[in-house]
């Protein structure tokens, strides 16, 4: 017999609307707790990037096609929480959606998201995020691009892919 919290996780699976509404309030909580609890966990002005580990996470889970959405929206949502400049962060994450979903196997989301491959699709999508999120903030005069993006971009890249273990830990348990 069914108990009450299988027929709830296979309504939540089955039912697109919930997913989604699901995944709207998960974005809007990491993107508070990025911008008012993660200046405590800042290391020379470079902090994880949530947001982006949750559009890796719903392009494994979904397709390429919805993490290029998931990834347009949280940057959005970012832009408008934080004081980015509008439209950066969503065209940087849907990029960062769209190389994600590439990864994208239908059926098999908990075992790349609960291994160390998770880890390298973060790795790679938080590297074209951070390419394209710097290219708007560099200053020709000032510094190099090669420097800037080293100090900013591959710092940022491994401190959010040292961030995806937690996820990664969490399916992995889950699936046990």
């Amino acid at each position: 017999m069914a108990t009450k919290s299988s027929i709830r996780s296979s309504e939540f699976a089955s039912n697109p609307n919930i997913r989604f509404v699901w995944y709207g309030v998960v974005a809007l909580v990491l993107s508070v707790v990025h911008v008012v609890f993660l200046r405590f966990l800042e290391v020379s002005s470079v902090t994880p990037d949530l947001l982006l580990v949750f559009t890796v996470w719903v392009a494994l889970v979904e397709g390429q096609f919805t993490g290029m959405i998931a990834g347009f929206l949280c940057g959005l949502l970012f832009d408008v929480v934080s004081t980015d400049v509008i439209g950066t962060n969503a065209l940087a994450k849907t990029f960062a959606g769209f190389i994600a979903g590439y990864f994208y196997r239908e059926g098999f989301a908990a075992e790349q998201i609960g291994s160390s491959r998770f880890m390298f699709i973060v790795a790679l999508a938080a590297l074209v995020h951070n390419l394209i999120y710097n290219f708007f903030f560099l200053r020709p005069m000032q510094t190099s691009f090669m420097m800037f993006f080293l100090q900013y971009g591959v710092a940022s890249t491994l401190y959010t892919t040292t961030a995806a273990v937690f996820p990664m830990l969490y399916t992995n348990r889950k699936k046990e």
